[in-house]
């Protein structure tokens, strides 16, 4: 009995030291473990600060790269912006020294056109002196006053008017070359054109410019014909003692006056020469 006893005790006793031989054992397990595990957790950090490190340097690369591309881009952009500026500047500048050339041109035939303006000017003016006569260098150089109070010293200037009217009353409608006239009436150009130009403006002529051999002169028409009294001399309406009564449908008319009839009939009876 009692050594059953003993061996119990001897067992439990090796067991206490089996279990405390198991403690050591996990419990240098369980330090081992623990320092795997912070071994490994090392690791992991270790691990995951190289991956954090190489993911870094891949975004710093990335950037980098990301920035050479844009400043790259940029300076393309920039060079092609120039390239451009440029181009516009030359295109501008073409397009100005096309414009000046317009304008130069422009300014050219304009003043070529200013010239021949200048040129028809200057020949218009030779010929409108060319073509001036007395007459009209007078009217520049008289008033209306001097022409229409002209005189001759010595003539009797209603005379000379009527025989200048007699003489162009004979032409008619056709007029007289006032050269011509003058020769005839023995008047020197000058008195003869000032004294066609008091006739116009006293409404007793026209003149009518023209070309005669070569040279300007007027022709002279007579517009007013000069009265002549010679036909009604014998009329009886001038010594009629009844003339205020005298109407068209009153009681004394021309239409039914006797003394009227009687002188018509005298009148045609007489010859032509007398008449």
């Amino acid at each position: 009995m009692a050594k059953k006893t003993v061996e119990a005790a001897l067992k439990v006793e090796k067991l206490k030291v089996e279990i405390t031989k198991l403690k050591e054992t996990k419990k240098n397990i369980d330090q081992k473990n623990k320092q795997l595990k912070k071994l490994k957790k090392k690791e992991t950090k270790t691990k995951k600060s190289k991956v954090e490190k190489i993911e870094k340097k891949k975004t710093k690369k990335k950037k980098v790269t990301q920035l050479t591309e844009r400043k790259t881009k940029e300076a393309k952009e920039k060079e092609k912006q120039k390239a451009k500026e440029a181009k516009e500047k030359e295109k501008q500048k073409a397009k100005e020294a096309r414009e000046k050339e317009k304008q130069k041109a422009k300014e050219a035939r304009e003043k070529e056109k200013q010239k021949a303006k200048e040129a028809r000017e200057k020949a218009k003016e030779a010929k409108e002196k060319a073509e001036r006569t007395l007459e009209e260098e007078l009217q520049e150089q008289l008033s209306p006053e001097e022409i229409e109070g002209f005189q001759i010293e010595k003539v009797n200037m209603e005379k000379l008017t009527n025989k200048v009217c007699v003489i162009l009353a004979e032409k008619e409608t056709t007029g007289m070359i006032q050269s011509e006239l003058w020769k005839k009436l023995k008047l020197s150009s000058r008195d003869g054109s000032r004294l066609a130009l008091k006739l116009e403006r006293m409404g007793t002529i026209t003149r009518e410019k023209i070309l005669e051999k070569g040279r300007w002169t007027y022709k002279l028409i007579i517009k007013k014909t000069p009265i002549s009294t010679e036909s009604i001399e014998n009329a009886p309406c001038l010594t009629c003692p009844v003339e205020q009564k005298c109407t068209l449908e009153g009681e004394v008319s021309p239409r039914t006056c006797e003394w009227i009839e009687d002188w018509v009939t005298i009148e045609i009876k007489k010859p032509k020469t007398a008449q």
